[in-house]
C-alpha cells in the first residue's frame, strides 16, 4: 500500500466544499480541516505507485478551489503497538 500526504490550499470561502470534492476521489482515504500554512491535508492510500499520477496530478490538484498543494510520500506508519513492541527488547511482562 502507498500512502502519499497531500497539504492543500484552497479558497477560503470554499474549504468544506473543496474538502467534499477531493474526498469524493477514489483513492483518498480521509480530508481533515487543519491549523496552520495549509487549509486541509487529505491521506491517499493506494495499491499501487504508478497511480499515484492518476490520483493525485490528474483529479485532486485538478480540483476546483484548489489553489496549491504539497505532496509527502509516508515511508512506513507507526502505532503505539510498534513503538511498543521495538522498546520491549525481548522481555515480557
Amino acid at each position: 500500500m502507498v500512502t502519499a500526504i497531500v497539504m492543500i490550499k484552497t479558497a477560503k470561502a470554499g474549504i468544506p466544499e473543496t474538502a467534499q470534492r477531493i474526498a469524493d476521489i477514489e483513492g483518498v482515504s480521509s480530508v481533515y480541516s487543519v491549523t496552520g500554512s495549509w487549509d486541509l491535508v487529505a491521506m491517499v492510500q493506494l495499491r499501487r505507485y504508478e497511480d499515484l499520477d492518476s490520483v493525485i496530478a490528474d483529479q485532486l490538484s485538478k480540483v476546483d478551489g484548489i489553489q496549491d498543494t504539497e505532496t509527502m510520500l509516508a515511508f512506513r506508519a507507526y502505532s503505539p503497538q510498534d513503538l511498543d513492541e521495538g522498546w520491549a527488547l525481548g522481555f515480557e511482562d
